[in-house]
């Protein structure tokens, strides 16, 4: 069990404390997806490991996923996967991943998961039971139904989403945020777009 946070910034990679730092492979970092984008043809799949609070993760998801997203998501080149990371103690990371996960029943995860990183200036140190009220209003600017968004964060219906992707974090072994896996192999820590490119277009050469 992990009894604390310890923030190292350097390197790309915001670690939890007492954690292995080496991914295992004894779980498959794909399975049970619910948050799935591109074809379900593409030769390279990207499952992205990621913490609302995480500063790397915030870069990765403004400077890297968007030129991902255009360049080989939207042109069936990979499929992309997005799971939640939430440290131990985290309630307010939980309570934003189950948020973006009610809002994907209005298909509009995408878009919410980029907003929560955008506005973590103004969330990240709301205390937990302030933040229903942030995460509807962040539904509304996204044009989203809110009396159905609300209803849906306030039964937490998508919490057990949520630890399903922490439980499965644990037994991949992860230690840190972002980490990725292209096509099975472990990739952590923010990368630029032009490192990304490469280690795509290797992963689409090998197939």
């Amino acid at each position: 069990m992990v009894l604390g946070i310890a923030v190292l910034l350097g390197g790309g990679l915001w670690y939890l404390s007492s954690a292995p730092k080496q991914a295992s492979a004894d779980a498959d970092p794909a399975a049970g997806a619910h948050f799935v984008y591109g074809s379900p043809d593409a030769p390279v799949t990207v499952v992205e490991f990621s913490n609302y609070l995480c500063p790397h993760c915030k870069d990765h998801s403004e400077k890297s996923l968007p030129l991902i997203f255009a360049d080989y998501v939207e042109t069936g080149k990979v499929r992309y996967i997005f799971r939640d990371f939430p440290f131990a103690g985290q309630d307010n990371v939980i309570l934003a991943g189950e948020a973006a996960a009610c809002a994907a029943d209005q298909d509009r995860y995408f878009d919410y998961h980029q907003l929560l990183f955008r506005a973590t200036g103004q969330w990240g140190r709301v205390p937990t039971s302030e933040l229903p009220a942030y995460f509807s209003d962040y539904a509304r600017q996204l044009g989203l139904d809110t009396a159905r968004f609300d209803a849906c964060l306030s039964s937490h219906e998508k919490r057990p989403l949520v630890l399903a992707d922490q439980e499965l974090t644990r037994k991949l072994g992860l230690g840190g945020t972002p980490s990725f896996f292209v096509n099975g192999k472990f990739i952590e820590g923010f990368r630029p777009y032009d490192e990304w490119k490469k280690i795509l277009d290797e992963a689409l050469a090998g197939n």
